[in-house]
């Protein structure tokens, strides 16, 4: 029978799962520090892909003998802030650990059973809604600069080949005709077709949030204190106000722990800082996104922008952003488009919320009944929130094993550990 939910978290699991349980007659109510769509959000600053084939997990394998060598070369995607490392140690371990072939064979099938029909998902959520008009589908592209970079991928390359992502091939003769303005030293390409992607994640995100509420649904913006489990649990706010539901829905990406750990379980949810720039009125428009795979970082076009976004900084939620992932962006973009220009450019920071396992965490606690989880959609977080959104939603209804298997609340990976900092 329907019933009550609190959603806490406004991105776009939060949002899809309470589109999902109002569509059920459900009443519910989301709650945020920020509005949808807004900039503070992990939603709102991406590369805007429905990446069916980014099955391969962020440990991949073979990098933790490659991670001292990219730490060191300023040319590296890959940035720490060293005075955070000893509290990033307690994840960053296990994380390694799942980088051995074994692991990440295994890991790479369970995130494909979340992407593989990513873009039917989203075009189900956004129907009938403001937000479908950010929807569009087509190829998706990883750039090399020759074939023998794409080679020497071989294990991820393996790897999706094993969940059925075989890629067409481009040469420079071919790449030219998709990318007439990229740049001399690109020179080879895997394209796979059956993509999508979203031209304004940001304004998605609340669109589909205006949907929610015309319908019925409500949200609330406020900071939540914490939250505690049981045949009614409740959400307390920092102004005091106290909510209560049948279920409470905790979608609160990287800044879960200080909520899931007074409830029985810690998940080790760490921040993959990210970066974006998004360049207006710029003077090139690609066909379609791709991703730069020596410089790890996604080219999009968005409406009346192309955003490029990528890096990985390990620093925690309190640090500002810093300067050097920007100034690679930009010194890498000029090398995928040299002649490119622009009438100004915006930069963004965001935390990225990623388990050990590159995989998210689902469902209910043995020891705080009531509370379903749901974050830890690492670089693939909007590529999977309509499904992680319809998996929460059939949790509530008692519809669906709460155990959820490989993305069970406490599997191996969650620990008591100190909030990230």
């Amino acid at each position: 029978m329907p019933d009550t939910a609190l959603v806490i978290g406004a991105g776009i699991t939060g949002i899809s799962a309470a589109c999902s349980l109002r569509r059920d007659g459900w009443r519910v109510t989301v709650i945020d520090r920020v509005a949808p769509g807004d900039p503070a959000q992990t939603s709102f600053g991406n590369a805007g892909l429905l990446a069916r084939s980014a099955v391969v997990p962020v440990s991949e394998p073979g990098l933790w003998a490659r991670m001292p060598r990219m730490l060191l070369d300023p040319s590296s995607p890959l940035f720490l802030r060293y005075a955070y490392l000893p509290r990033l140690l307690p994840w960053l371990l296990p994380f390694l650990r799942n980088s051995t072939p074994a692991r990440a064979a295994r890991i790479t099938a369970q995130i494909a059973e979340l992407t593989c029909d990513s873009v039917d998902r989203h075009q189900s959520l956004a129907a009938g809604t403001p937000a479908a008009k950010y929807l569009r589908t087509g190829d998706y592209a990883y750039v090399y600069r020759s074939r023998a970079d794409y080679q020497s991928n071989a294990r991820t390359n393996a790897l999706k080949a094993a969940q059925g992502y075989a890629p067409d091939y481009l040469d420079r003769a071919a790449l030219e005709k998709r990318f007439p303005d990229l740049g001399p030293a690109y020179g080879f390409a895997a394209l796979y077709p059956d993509h999508g992607w979203i031209t304004d994640p940001g304004a998605y995100v609340a669109a589909l949030a205006r949907h929610f509420t015309s319908n019925g649904g409500r949200f609330l913006q406020g900071e939540i204190a914490t939250v505690t489990a049981g045949p009614r649990p409740r959400a307390i706010l920092a102004n005091g106000e106290s909510l209560e539901a049948a279920k409470i829905i905790l979608a609160t990406g990287a800044w879960s722990n200080p909520l899931a750990r007074p409830n029985g379980q810690t998940a080790r949810v760490e921040s993959e800082r990210g970066y974006h720039l998004s360049m207006h009125d710029a003077n090139i428009t690609p066909a379609h996104p791709f991703m730069v795979a020596d410089a790890q970082f996604v080219v999009t076009p968005m409406n009346g922008f192309l955003r490029a976004a990528g890096i990985v900084e390990f620093g925690g939620l309190q640090a500002p952003a810093s300067q050097a992932p920007f100034d690679l962006l930009k010194k890498q973009l000029k090398q995928v488009f040299p002649t490119l220009t622009f009438a100004r450019v915006e930069k963004w920071m965001g935390h990225r919320p990623t388990l050990p396992d590159s995989l998210p965490a689902i469902g209910e606690s043995p020891d705080a009944p009531n509370i379903i989880h749901a974050y830890g959609g690492q670089h693939i977080g909007l590529t999977i929130g309509p499904r992680l959104g319809a998996m929460v939603a059939e949790i509530a209804r008692g519809r669906w094993n709460s155990d959820t298997g490989a993305y069970r609340v406490g599997r191996r990976g969650f620990h008591p550990a100190p909030d990230s900092g």
